[in-house]
């Protein structure tokens, strides 16, 4: 049985309200993402709580279900939705909606990480930096860094700086260092997702409003995947209006 894609689609962010629906080349922006699982060639599922973005996924012939409001992450609305609908597939990958520079080699590295390392049940990616950005891009906590062992996986998510390089410049960290921005799509084992969904917030998620940390803290290990794709979420109006700077001057790269 093929991997399942379920794309959590929150209608109300704080930040941006609507941004799934929000115009990115003349289509919504969830519509880029949900074209880019569909060359993956992977089944999917969108689940969100607002009528709106129901109404469009369900008109476009894309399988939707409705869950809870009151779930606070993603992943919450993702198990929820696998318990509605009852999908037996084994590896459940959590697609954001808000990120339309979303690749299916992307959703294929993920589905590989738990392939290739079968004592891990979460895996995820991040992306090099870049030695020639500015140290003031590296220290913007929407960017998130992560730090991995010798086996690619995961040792802590920090919106600060991490590592902190004791010894060198501050404007020289990011050709110091590689330094990993995360990328915030996972895949799940399917016992792993209800193992995780039900644990409790603890200090290291509170602190960072990361809810990875709360894996991480249970000693739930994340496999961490490269990717070189370039691309941006779309978390504010004027992420969109980059965004589409970028599919307008540039196509979307594979370096």
């Amino acid at each position: 049985m093929k991997p399942l894609v379920v794309i959590p689609a929150r209608f109300a962010s704080s930040r941006f309200p609507g941004k799934v629906l929000a115009p990115l080349q003349g289509r919504p922006v969830i519509e880029h993402v949900m074209r880019a699982v569909e060359k993956a060639d992977f089944p999917l599922i969108v689940a969100t709580d607002n009528q709106q973005v129901a109404d469009y996924v369900s008109e476009s012939g894309r399988r939707v279900v409705m869950t809870s409001s009151e779930h606070i992450s993603g992943t919450e609305r993702v198990a929820e939705a696998i318990s509605l609908v009852g999908d037996e597939a084994e590896i459940i990958i959590n697609v954001q909606a808000d990120e339309p520079f979303l690749t299916s080699r992307q959703i294929a590295t993920l589905c590989n990480l738990l392939e290739t390392d079968p004592e891990v049940g979460i895996a995820t990616l991040a992306r090099p930096f870049g030695k020639s950005r500015p140290v003031e891009m590296l220290e913007n906590p929407n960017l998130v860094k992560v730090v991995t062992d010798e086996k690619g996986r995961a040792l802590m998510f920090s919106r600060s700086v991490i590592p902190f390089l004791r010894d060198t410049p501050r404007n020289d960290w990011p050709s110091a260092h590689p330094y990993l921005i995360h990328v915030g799509m996972y895949a799940f084992r399917r016992e792993t997702l209800k193992r995780v969904v039900d644990l409790p917030s603890g200090p290291l998620e509170q602190a960072e409003r990361l809810e990875q940390l709360r894996w991480l803290a249970a000693g739930e290990p994340i496999k961490v995947g490269i990717t070189r794709h370039i691309g941006i979420g779309i978390d504010t109006p004027e992420d969109l209006a980059l965004a589409e700077q970028i599919y307008t001057h540039a196509e979307k790269t594979e370096l």
